[in-house]
């Protein structure tokens, strides 16, 4: 017999899909309108890079959320995207 571990990858698959869902789109979108704002501001202030830096960690993040649910990853990979 096996240990579990196809199991527990598909359980983990199955969170970050519904995390893909029901949380990822919904923070993109709103990362990305603000991004579009942000962009050219940071063009001219340098102080507003970090932002549109991390507002791109979040238009990015159901790539994130759909690569670590292909791998079953678990949930601690979370942590991760935000680095």
């Amino acid at each position: 017999m096996g240990s579990g571990a196809g199991v527990v990858n598909c359980f983990n698959g199955l969170l970050w899909l519904l995390i893909l869902f029901f949380f990822s789109f919904y923070l993109a979108g709103f990362c990305a309108w603000w991004y579009v704002i942000i962009l050219p501001c940071s063009a001219c202030i340098d102080s507003c890079t970090p932002l549109s830096d991390k507002l791109l960690k979040g238009v990015q993040f159901p790539y994130f959320c759909a690569k670590c649910m292909v791998a079953g990853k678990s949930l601690g990979e979370l942590g991760n995207c935000c680095k």
